[in-house]
């Protein structure tokens, strides 16, 4: 969704592990700013990669381990990560695992 009008909804009812593997769910985004549910299903994993811009993840539910940096970081509701561009990160979820990522 592109808007300039206000947003809102609830993240745990969005959360879909129906698919194996990870499911993206773009939730906002304009020319400040993007917002996206990601959910992984438990098992999934995401290589170690970086990317060209700051990233923070805030989580919904579930658990995983985040390497960031070569640090393991454990994942749960309620956790907020921040990664500055271009640091290496790898994800992996332990069980369903939902997070925001902006």
């Amino acid at each position: 969704m592109t808007s300039l009008q206000p947003f809102t909804t609830q993240l745990h009812e969005l959360a879909n592990y129906t698919k194996s593997g990870v499911q993206h769910q773009l939730l906002f985004r304009n020319d400040q700013a993007q917002f996206s549910l990601v959910c992984l299903t438990a098992g999934t994993s995401i290589p170690e990669h970086a990317t060209p811009r700051n990233v923070s993840l805030t989580i919904i539910e579930g658990s995983g381990t985040l390497t960031l940096a070569g640090q393991e970081v454990a994942l749960q509701s309620g956790v907020f990560v921040y990664i500055p561009a271009k640091t290496p990160h790898a994800l992996k979820a332990l069980e369903n695992l939902a997070f925001l990522h902006t």
